[in-house]
């Protein structure tokens, strides 16, 4: 990625280079992936779904790439319908021929494979696929775990596992052998963002819950999630959340959403010792042909979050944002709060650009006591081009506030740098999970 030290003052440059070593080594804990161990696909058969996305078909037919290959194929030559009806190698094709041959790969997404390539061994400037198919089809995926694991640095993966998931919920309930590389994590967002199906769902598997939350239905929920959290061993409960989320209440009743917060999932976090993560502003469906790189963005109320987090000081609050727009308020929200925990640049400001303004605005704000990113990766060898990427944008951050530290008239020593770097790429996650075991 960029080795630009422009914008250091002359006499800067060492200083710089000390952080960037530093963090280049430092191992990193992926606090939040869409990726899973291959023990999910283990006895899958040929045509099955699979769970572990890898290789370059998957990596092409990542959704960042779908949008952006309808912005250059002719106007009218393509429906999203037709394009879903083709195989995911055709699909792949199609962005490789127009998006990587055709003209010169500058997107962000698009330089992010070409590091990929790269890093792997292998020639970007390939016409075709055949050759890289080749390539991948003849890897062990255990073996190649390995090898994007080291390349990336990360020394282990959190997954998010969704127990309203068709696909995924049966493997879970057959049995799934732990493996070390790997932590699960809860995720359960049908309950507060869609609560009248989750309910049906909950009640035809056997527990005994109403739409309007009268009876045992919050008791029986959190004994829903108290058999999810014994099956998984999570390391934290997800939430993902549209930016039209409320908490708080408008009238003196608490709402649906408020009370299954406070009486579900914030008392099952509590309980079992985990934090909450919300990452709150994806809107779904914006165009719905173009199926997930069809969702888009919204500013949300910081307000709503502010207000959980006073209600329940106990509880720590994972949390992420999508608009560009929330960011500061997050910053000014989680100073007054100790228990929210900013993290990470997901998805559309998950960019060059963005990543510097946000990690630059929270160690301003925030000093250390935050976590920048994640890789949000949902194609296993995403896991080298965002790392590499973030690595060297947040030790640039870090070496300004470092070269102002000194200018100041205060040291900043090897050690201080070293207990920084592990602090922002893993300590400030793994300290606050109960038992946190490496991997």
């Amino acid at each position: 990625m960029s080795s630009d030290t422009s914008r250091f003052p002359i006499g800067d440059h060492c200083i710089v280079e000390r952080v960037r070593t530093t963090f280049d080594i430092q191992p990193v804990v992926d606090m939040h992936t869409h990726l899973y161990a291959p023990a999910f696909d283990r006895g899958a058969e040929d045509g099955d779904e699979r769970l572990l996305l890898y290789g370059i078909d998957e990596l092409l037919a990542y959704h960042y790439f779908v949008d952006e290959v309808f912005r250059v194929l002719e106007p009218g030559s393509l429906t999203p319908a037709a394009f879903w009806a083709m195989p995911t190698p055709e699909r792949a094709d199609l962005v490789w021929r127009n998006l990587f041959v055709e003209r010169p790969p500058v997107s962000e997404a698009c330089v992010g494979l070409i590091d990929i390539l790269t890093s792997l061994g292998l020639d970007p400037a390939e016409p075709d696929l055949a050759g890289y198919r080749s390539w991948f089809a003849a890897r062990d995926i255990d073996t190649h775990i390995d090898e994007v694991m080291r390349l990336s640095g990360v020394e282990r993966i959190v997954m998010t596992n969704e127990p309203f998931s068709d696909l995924e919920r049966p493997r879970w309930e057959a049995g799934v052998d732990p493996d070390p590389r790997f932590a699960a994590v809860v995720r359960v967002d049908p309950i507060v963002e869609q609560w009248p199906s989750a309910c049906e769902r909950l009640a035809a598997w056997g527990y005994d819950v109403r739409e309007d939350l009268s009876g045992q239905t919050t008791a029986e929920v959190r004994r829903f999630l108290d058999e999810w959290i014994e099956r998984t061993s999570p390391v934290y409960l997800a939430c993902s959340l549209s930016p039209a989320f409320r908490y708080a209440s408008d009238g003196d009743a608490p709402s649906i959403v408020r009370r299954l917060f406070d009486e579900c999932l914030v008392r099952a976090a509590r309980e079992h010792g985990l934090m909450l993560a919300l990452m709150i502003g994806a809107k779904r469906a914006v165009h719905p042909e173009m199926r997930l790189a069809g969702d888009g963005l919204g500013r949300a109320d910081v307000d709503q979050v502010a207000a959980l987090a006073r209600t329940h000081q106990d509880v720590t609050f994972l949390i992420t944002m999508l608009s560009r727009e929330n960011q500061h308020e997050l910053c000014v929200a989680a100073r007054k709060f100790s228990n929210l925990l900013p993290f990470g640049c997901w998805w559309y400001v998950n960019t060059t650009s963005q990543i510097r303004e946000i990690t630059r605005t929270r160690l301003e704000l925030l000093g250390t006591s935050f976590i920048p990113q994640h890789s949000d990766a949902r194609v296993l060898e995403q896991l080298i081009y965002k790392w590499r990427q973030s690595r060297r944008l947040i030790a640039d951050c870090v070496a300004e506030r470092y070269v102002l530290t000194e200018a100041a008239g205060a040291r900043v020593t090897d050690a201080a740098i070293k207990a920084d770097a592990e602090r922002l790429l893993r300590g400030n996650f793994v300290e606050r999970v109960a038992g946190w075991t490496a991997g």
